[in-house]
């Protein structure tokens, strides 16, 4: 067991009112080259829901189920909004925690949901005199903690479809896409991240008792349309299923955020009903009191070691199509 005085969640961060939306995104893509079009048109996603994303909230609300739970103070930083992981490590600092330990609300190996992880933590460190050694509690996505939120999830899912199509809707697991070069250094040995995120599936799936028919799609593609990133897309995929109903399952995800509000709810919502296929969408781990429990669970087990200075590296950067 590794010996912390304090526990860090750290995330990914979202706005909170409309005039954060355009400063955050922009905090985002910042260096990767993504047209101005591209941000407006992702801005519009989150003026749709009043310029708020929901992740913010989601943690505050982990962080209140997790707390009564755990020996040791709780503290939040995110990477590209308040409150800033430089921020929580100075507040930190000035109250004398000395080694923590980091829960992140990313449970796969790959760039984006672990060494941009890493790498900010890092940063942030760097910045702050005094600031506490911070020790990443490790990836979950096999956890029974997580397995078992997201099959009470589904379950819960299933039983809104209409009572002919439970036991034969089809399980569509959804994940973030990412570009085909970080899928394939992903992780100690690459390919990790779809690996990790079949293997989650398959539990889910086994929780359930099995025997269901299922596939892994992707969605919230956001890079340059000359990349190649991992597909089929979730919404190419519902118009050419042969199921009589699906269950979108976000396994890729543990609260729901933007990417899942509106990926999910608003546009596969949407091409589904298009064509007249039965759809549900299970919920997110959020704060289902196993996936809560799971956080202590990690903090009780032995120290992760530390990865590789080359694990999960940033992909390649491409330039653009020539106009």
């Amino acid at each position: 067991m590794g010996t912390y005085d304090a526990l860090l969640v750290v995330s990914f961060g979202g706005p909170e009112k409309p005039a954060d939306v355009m400063p955050f995104l922009e905090n985002v893509v910042r260096g990767r080259g993504i047209p101005r079009e591209r941000l407006l048109e992702v801005e519009a996603h989150y003026q749709r829901f009043g310029g708020v994303s929901p992740i913010n909230q989601q943690c505050r609300d982990l962080i209140a189920a997790v707390e009564p739970t755990v020996d040791l103070p709780v503290y939040w930083g995110n990477r590209n909004w308040h409150p800033y992981l430089e921020d929580t490590l100075r507040r930190m600092a000035a109250d004398g925690v000395r080694r923590a330990a980091a829960f992140v609300t990313a449970a796969y190996s790959s760039y984006s949901s672990c060494r941009q992880y890493l790498d900010d933590i890092a940063l942030a460190r760097a910045a702050v005199e005094g600031a506490p050694e911070v020790v990443r509690l490790r990836h979950y996505f096999d956890h029974p903690g997580f397995v078992a939120a997201m099959a009470d999830h589904t379950r819960d899912a299933l039983d809104r479809l209409p009572a002919e199509h439970r036991d034969t809707a089809r399980l569509v697991f959804t994940a973030h896409s990412i570009p085909l070069s970080m899928a394939a250094t992903a992780g100690p040995d690459g390919g990790a991240y779809e690996a990790q995120l079949r293997r989650a599936a398959s539990l889910v799936v086994a929780e359930l008792g099995g025997g269901r028919e299922w596939d892994l799609v992707w969605q919230s593609r956001s890079g340059a349309p000359h990349i190649p990133w991992l597909e089929p897309d979730v919404c190419d995929h519902l118009l050419q299923v042969d199921a009589p109903a699906v269950v979108l399952v976000p396994i890729g995800f543990v609260s729901d955020h933007m990417e899942v509000v509106y990926d999910l709810d608003v546009e596969a919502a949407e091409t589904a009903r298009k064509i007249g296929l039965p759809l549900t969408r299970a919920a997110t781990a959020g704060t289902h009191p196993r996936f809560v429990a799971m956080v202590g669970e990690l903090l009780a087990e032995p120290e992760p070691a530390a990865c590789a200075a080359d694990c999960c590296p940033a992909p390649p950067r491409r330039p653009g199509p020539r106009r």
